[in-house]
């Protein structure tokens, strides 16, 4: 009779149960498809009665981005044309020319040409505008221009293009490019193998293991991991990496997320190279997702020795979807926790500002987390460094300087000053003080902290109406900043100096030439080489 009460009992349980999870499914489904139909229905209205003629694909394109705006920048969609080039990202193989490119305004110009490609082989250099392509003019080409420089195998481009103000004409024979992972590695004097690691492609931790092999086989007795300026890339090649230092079955990272099947531990799956060496990684503000893994893992478990300046901050996981007609959409569908439990995410996407922005978590909301051997870790803000470099850490305006085109355009009229010269090694003062001119000159934006400042002082004025009676003060608040900017030129003269060498090294000796530069000469790499041959420092910051 008991048993036959609990029967009873559980039964109606799981009939609530079940009907509880059903009317919530008939809910969602109902709010779910009662938005379509009215975006369908707003979609198929203005199209069919919309005063001129639409376009409605790029209306629809339009309307799915504006959407998930709405999300975080990570989550996009990608039409047919954008899958192309996310799946060259990944691989890094495609068939082109072989140079970075950019589009502004009806122009394509030249970023960097990649030596003994294509466009290198034409003769083609940073900084030439091209304006026709085959029998397209650009200015009258309103599409995607780069998908005109693709195509197979030893096809012949003609090429109109402008150099220092006077037109050209060449030609590019396609060929297939492959942009590696890793581009440069080399043993430095002190025995240390230095590995630059620029994206995690396919190849990356296939890549990195032949670098780290080589390097020992050379005689390196400890590694230095670059990851500057790497934006991430594929989660299983981080994993891979951190398993070329660590032992099999050690988790590297914990995926988590609302929806439990993207719930994920990430362990080492093979046998590592050296789980010994002396290792010391080196990031920076761009430093980012997959970098992160990599070296958030590494400082919890220990292993390594983390250099430079904190990280970007990005502790989302994405993974692409395919949709119909060739197309994506790539969703954010998970956090990543490092080893020791900390997610280094540094925004929260749903919590925005007045302004509609993003907030970033402060430091006050960090928490602390135990590494493997017992060290203090944070989580919220991105990897911090166990040695941070002050001098390598960019200032407000040499960041504005950088996200503006005044040191590639800089750079190129310096570069064909001498252009047949074999290598640069510094920025003279003299050149410098032009290159202050030429700010002026060309009128360049540069936004500083206080201008930001200003502009909501400003925005605030307006608002109250009070703005004319402000003009005055405003004015010379303005002509008071602009004294300021020139001090903050002079004082930051030296950092300013290296990204228009940066660039220029790029022009006369390729990667190679910037990369023998870096491991030379950056203090971040000096300062790892350092601790690497300090084995009592090294322990010390590693508590051994």
């Amino acid at each position: 009779m008991g048993f036959l009460n609990k029967k009873k009992v559980l039964i109606p349980t799981l009939l609530g149960g079940f009907l509880f999870l059903a009317v919530s499914f008939q809910n969602d489904f109902f709010a779910l498809a009662k938005q379509i139909e009215i975006f369908t229905n707003v979609y198929k209205t203005v199209n069919q009665n919309y005063v001129d003629e639409t376009n409605p694909g790029n209306l629809m394109d339009v309307a799915i981005k504006s959407m998930l705006t709405e999300l975080d920048p990570y989550t996009v969609y990608f039409d047919e044309q954008d899958v192309l080039k996310f799946k060259i990202n990944n691989t890094g193989e495609y068939t082109g020319i072989g140079a970075m490119i950019t589009r502004k305004d009806d122009k394509i110009i030249i970023k960097e040409v990649y030596q003994n490609m294509p466009a290198d082989k034409a003769g083609f250099k940073a900084g030439d505008i091209i304006t026709q392509i085959g029998d397209v003019v650009l200015k009258d080409f309103k599409d995607d221009a780069s998908q005109l420089l693709k195509g197979t195998k030893n096809t012949k481009i003609d090429i109109v293009y402008f150099r220092q103000g006077i037109e050209k004409k060449g030609q590019i024979i396609l060929d297939e490019v492959e942009i590696k992972a890793v581009p440069y590695f080399k043993l430095l004097n002190d025995k240390t193998g230095y590995i630059v690691l620029q994206k995690f492609n396919e190849k990356a931790s296939a890549e990195t293991k032949a670098a780290l092999l080589t390097l020992k086989e050379q005689g390196a007795t400890k590694i230095i991991l670059d990851l500057r300026d790497n934006p991430g890339g594929l989660l299983h090649e981080a994993v891979n990496i951190c398993n070329l230092f660590v032992p099999k079955d050690e988790i590297i990272t914990t995926t988590k997320s609302q929806n439990k099947i993207h719930n994920h531990i990430y362990k080492t799956k093979n046998e590592p190279v050296d789980t010994e060496i002396p290792l010391a990684i080196i990031v920076n503000d761009r430093s980012a997702s997959a970098s992160e893994i990599v070296s958030g893992a590494l400082q919890d478990l220990d292993r390594a020795v983390i250099v430079g300046n904190r990280s970007f901050g990005k502790g989302l996981v994405q993974r692409p979807f395919n949709l119909t007609y060739g197309t994506q959409v790539k969703v954010t569908i998970s956090k990543y926790y490092t080893p020791s439990g900390r997610c280094i995410q540094a925004t929260d996407y749903s919590k925005k500002d007045a302004n509609g922005k993003a907030i970033k978590t402060s430091e006050k909301e960090f928490n602390a987390f135990k590494t493997k051997g017992g060290r203090t870790v944070y989580d919220g803000g991105g990897v911090l460094p166990d040695v941070e470099i002050a001098d390598m850490k960019k200032s407000a305006i040499s960041l504005s300087i950088a996200n503006s085109d005044a040191v590639f355009e800089f750079a190129t009229i310096l570069f064909y000053r001498n252009p047949n010269a074999k290598s640069v090694t510094n920025i003279s003062d003299a050149e410098y003080n032009e290159f202050k001119a030429y700010l002026k000159k060309e009128k360049v934006e540069i936004n500083t902290n206080i201008d930001k400042s200003l502009k909501n002082l400003l925005e605030a004025a307006k608002k109250d109406k009070i703005d004319a009676d402000l003009s005055v003060e405003i004015k010379q608040l303005e002509a008071a900043i602009e004294k300021t900017k020139d001090k903050e030129l002079d004082k930051n003269k030296e950092e300013i100096k290296r990204l228009l060498l940066q660039e220029l090294l790029l022009r006369y000796g390729y990667k190679t030439a910037f990369y023998d530069y870096v491991s030379s000469k950056y203090s971040d790499v000096i300062k790892a080489q350092q601790i690497l041959n300090n084995t009592t420092e090294y322990n010390k910051i590693l508590k051994k």
